[in-house]
């Protein structure tokens, strides 16, 4: 049952290896540039993202079907605490006062769009994806209101940090809250399906064209001296506790599948890359983040797949 397990989840894993190594190939070769990697961030991050979203939504969101909607968002939310929980106890073992914020930012916070996005899609049946993505956008909504003014608190060292509301209801959150009230309202029976069907044909191309993204951000990323051992305990905390944890709850409590399996990824998935972003916003010297979003990303190739294969191995023995 593992093996098996095991043998799918690699599979899919390296097929999003592969769409990164392309956006990593095309910015080492200079071929995407800083402006182009920019524009090609906004394009998904404010374009073709919420468009997904919102056309997934309408297609195949509806109260009925998911009564229990409003449970993913606050999901989200408990994820973070638990993630800030772990992050909270392993940050003991780093020493200097600025690497041990930049350190929880990295346990607290996942790649919970992307990657989750691409693993979804390559894992799972049609049928179960469509469900799947629906939890995730709604998911989304929670993480990322969240996200930005926890994250934006904790790497700026200062209660003083200035809030910026367009951070808040991003793109891609807007799309979502927009997507639901339009069902609730029963406006998507007026779209027309001509309107709906290139709207789905661009936000298709946001899975390939995030993964892009995320393999040049990689590229960009200069590991400077390693500290191997912030490295270590982000990796135990964040590639090994957190999904080890995710994988007992979701069996204790015998979640359904596609749940437990969105509980499970969201623990498990290297951290945020917009963390980043948002220390050079704020003008913060970059001690360990750069430094953790690689090696994360790098080992969780490893590390999901064992994971995934564990609950799978479960779900077919169920």
């Amino acid at each position: 049952m593992f093996a098996e397990a095991f043998k799918t989840t690699a599979s899919a894993v390296a097929q999003i290896l592969l769409l990164g190594a392309i956006g990593y190939f095309l910015k080492k070769r200079n071929i995407l540039s800083d402006a182009g990697l920019d524009g090609l961030s906004h394009l998904v991050i404010d374009v073709t993202l919420p468009i997904l979203i919102f056309v997934q939504l309408i297609k195949d969101f509806n109260f009925k079907v998911y009564p229990d909607w409003w449970v993913f968002p606050l999901l989200s939310i408990g994820i973070t605490a638990l993630a800030l929980i772990v992050g909270i106890i392993f940050i003991g073992f780093i020493r200097d006062g600025q690497k041990r914020l930049q350190f929880l930012s990295l346990v607290t916070f996942q790649n919970s769009g992307y990657l989750p996005l691409a693993m979804f899609v390559a894992l799972l049946p049609a049928y179960k994806a469509g469900a799947m993505l629906i939890y995730l956008f709604l998911f989304l909504i929670g993480f990322n209101l969240v996200m930005w003014p926890l994250a934006v608190y904790i790497l700026s060292f200062s209660k003083r940090a200035k809030f910026e509301f367009h951070n808040l209801l991003n793109p891609p959150v807007i799309a979502a809250i927009l997507g639901v009230v339009v069902v609730f309202l029963g406006w998507d029976r007026l779209i027309p399906g001509l309107a709906v069907k290139p709207l789905k044909l661009a936000g298709d191309c946001t899975l390939p064209l995030a993964m892009f993204v995320v393999g040049a951000d990689l590229a960009k990323i200069k590991i400077g001296h390693f500290d191997r051992n912030a490295m270590s305990w982000m990796v135990l905390a964040k590639l090994i506790v957190l999904p080890a944890l995710g994988l007992w709850l979701v069996l204790k409590l015998r979640l359904p599948e596609l749940t437990g399996l969105l509980i499970l990824l969201q623990l498990a998935v290297p951290p945020a890359t917009s963390l980043s972003v948002i220390a050079r916003h704020y003008k913060k010297e970059d001690l360990i983040i750069s430094q953790g979003i690689f090696f994360g990303h790098i080992l969780s190739i490893i590390t999901i797949p064992v994971f995934l294969s564990l609950y799978f191995a479960w779900a077919m023995i169920r």
